[in-house]
């Protein structure tokens, strides 16, 4: 069966338009469409509202004996941003690519997913088992449908992941964490600075501490699909009056996780790099909070099954190299691995410009993407 390129772009136009931004997602209207397309497959579902406007749409279809397998993406997106040369939200066509914030993470995917879920339907005389499709809210910010669903669904064999990969099969990723640390001083009267202690040039020599720990520790903890381990600080907000010597200033560290790193010892190497601030330079700091971000690294060994089925559908219909490679951000895939699915991630698009103005698809890449599925899952489920 060749894929409905008409549906599928006509699907994508539709799910693109929804305004699914994260914050603050409001992905609910996007998930009713979706559940409908998936109900009207022949699939039983269910919408869940986790919260106001926040919500995943689940499906199965029972197919005799065998094992359990999902499809998962998400429905949230990044916010659009500036810099786009036509409108983010309707999806257009140049150049042999669809442009539009989502179109391929991961509003493309899923469209690839419900063009083989359609498929699998059909031809369910091929195989047997139990097919899942998990489509969730929040993955960009905190995964926090994701960790929902594997909460109180823990019965999973396989999971596929639809993320923008170009179609190639991605088995390990990343995973992040991101402390605040406020640094402490003592105001004072800006012309008289030395009567306080300025938290943001207390901040700097911290600053420099995180530096070397990148540098010389993390740079060197390497993986061979996902690279080193970072450390990295992306905000830092301090102050109250243009005349007052600050007495607190607050930073963002973003800590990237590979493969194989323990996130309790991620933390307490983060809480020995402060101590050594307030040891060595009279810093004191203290940890606010730890910010909710998409989870922790994880890798599928490249022998299992699903590995395989997927090495060798990308082979088949994309000609990539049947390789598995790595994943530079988070995904929703180490929640499934948390309840024990083995899976993969796979989808249309590149991650090079998934976060980015003018985000696309290619056209070809998206269509071959629900054949791609089709193959892995069947492939998973045979009779």
């Amino acid at each position: 069966m060749q894929p409905d390129e008409r549906i599928m772009l006509e699907t994508l136009e539709a799910l693109v338009a929804f305004d699914t931004q994260n914050p603050p997602g409001h992905e609910v209207e996007a998930a009713r469409y979706i559940e409908n397309k998936l109900r009207a497959l022949g699939l039983d579902t269910s919408l869940s509202e986790f919260k106001p406007g926040r919500a995943n749409v689940v499906a199965r279809f029972d197919n005799g004996p065998g094992p359990v397998f999902a499809f998962n993406s998400h429905i949230d997106v990044v916010p659009v941003g500036e810099g786009w040369t036509s409108d983010p939200l309707r999806l257009r066509e140049q150049g042999g690519n669809l442009y539009g914030r989502g179109s391929c993470d991961a509003k493309g995917p899923i469209v690839g997913m419900l063009e083989a879920i359609g498929d699998l339907v059909n031809r369910r005389d091929n195989w047997s088992g139990t097919l899942l499709a998990v489509f969730v809210a929040d993955e960009e910010v905190a995964s926090e449908g994701a960790r929902l669903y594997v909460r109180d669904n823990p019965d999973v064999d396989y999971c596929l992941i639809g993320e923008p990969t170009s179609n190639a099969t991605v088995t390990a990723h990343k995973g992040s964490m991101r402390p605040r640390v406020a640094v402490l001083g003592a105001m004072a009267h800006s012309g008289m600075p030395d009567a306080g202690e300025n938290a943001i040039l207390r901040a700097g020599r911290l600053l420099g501490l995180i530096e070397e720990f990148h540098r010389d520790t993390l740079c060197h903890r390497t993986h061979e699909l996902v690279g080193h381990a970072t450390l990295t600080v992306t905000r830092l907000a301090g102050g109250i009056a243009d005349n007052v010597v600050p007495d607190r200033c607050e930073l963002l560290l973003d800590r990237r996780m590979v493969p194989g790193e323990d996130e309790a010892q991620a933390k307490r190497e983060i809480e020995s790099l402060l101590e050594t601030a307030e040891r060595e330079f009279g810093v004191r700091t203290e940890i606010v909070e730890y910010v909710p971000t998409t989870g922790g690294a994880t890798q599928t060994a490249t022998e299992e099954p699903i590995v395989q089925e997927s090495l060798k559908a990308s082979a088949r219909h994309e000609g990539v190299e049947a390789t598995p490679i790595g994943f530079q951000g988070g995904c929703d895939l180490v929640h499934f691995r948390s309840i024990g699915a083995t899976g993969a991630v796979i989808g249309p698009g590149s991650i090079n410009v998934a976060h980015k103005p003018d985000e696309f698809v290619p056209r070809d890449e998206f269509i071959r993407s629900g054949l791609i599925y089709r193959d892995i899952a069947e492939g998973m489920l045979r009779s």
